[in-house]
């Protein structure tokens, strides 16, 4: 003799309730005089920005001691949030240790320029 199988229905009390998540993207905090992004003071960030701003420039390997990131993390900050984010104009040139990059007037950069012809 073999059992048959019941049917159980599947039943809830109370209906599944869905959230909505935010955004993954947070907006960048804008300085009202300037109109140029904000950063946090001492943070790493911050302390690559300065050095890229710094006249000399810097390379990823400094980059790469002062913040504790590994290579691809370091070329990552360069191109999403240096480049793609912020909107600075990040230039890189060959030096005697290896590639140096550096932030030149953030005015003239010419990403900002192609974003405000496609936004027109």
């Amino acid at each position: 003799m073999t059992r048959t199988k019941s049917k159980k229905t599947a039943f809830r009390a109370r209906p599944v309730k869905t959230v909505k998540h935010k955004s993954s993207k947070r907006p960048v905090p804008v300085d009202a005089v300037s109109g140029a992004a904000k950063t946090r003071v001492g943070t790493k960030n911050a302390q690559v920005i300065a050095m890229l701003q710094d006249r000399a420039g810097t390379t990823i390997v400094a980059i790469m001691a002062a913040t504790g990131w590994q290579q691809h993390s370091v070329r990552g900050f360069l191109a999403g949030v240096v480049r793609k984010k912020l909107g600075l104009n990040l230039v890189s040139e060959p030096g005697e240790s290896g590639r140096v990059y550096r932030i030149i007037d953030n005015w003239a950069s010419p990403a900002k320029a192609d974003r405000a012809k496609q936004a027109a």
